[in-house]
């Protein structure tokens, strides 16, 4: 069967979240601790708007999405501020992932979740490329 044949049975939306959930505690602690007023929610899709934020058409998959202040960036002006969002987008990471597998799936989570975590602490997708973390 072809790799990308959607007909195949995948990962729920319930299992999926688990996954994200499973990345995330997977971050070492040294890490964890200094993340600051973030939010990680789970979406079918990104919104047109999400897309054209970081430059993508219509039809191009985008995994994950950082939307807030880095941390680097941040100055003693930053307060009463909603959180900082981090969206893990399910459906663009089950399509480039062999249906089903949900080892792949699992690794790809964990890679889509730690390189948004790294927007986070203000790492540019060129130093992540850079590092070969892409």
């Amino acid at each position: 069967m072809n790799r990308f044949d959607y007909r195949q049975p995948t990962v729920p939306r319930e299992r999926f979240e688990e996954l994200v959930d499973e990345a995330l505690k997977n971050i070492p602690d040294e890490l964890w601790n200094m993340i600051d007023n973030v939010a990680v929610l789970v979406e079918e899709w990104p919104t047109p708007w999400q897309l054209q934020s970081v430059g993508l058409g219509p039809g191009r998959l985008l995994l994950g999405l950082y939307e807030g202040v880095p941390l680097t960036n941040r100055t003693s002006g930053y307060g009463l501020t909603p959180p900082d969002k981090i969206t893990i987008f399910r459906q663009p990471i089950l399509r480039v992932c062999p249906p089903g597998d949900e080892d792949a799936i699992r690794a790809q989570v964990r890679r889509t979740v730690l390189h948004e975590v790294a927007h986070h602490f203000g790492i540019s997708d060129q130093r992540l490329r850079d590092l070969g973390a892409y």
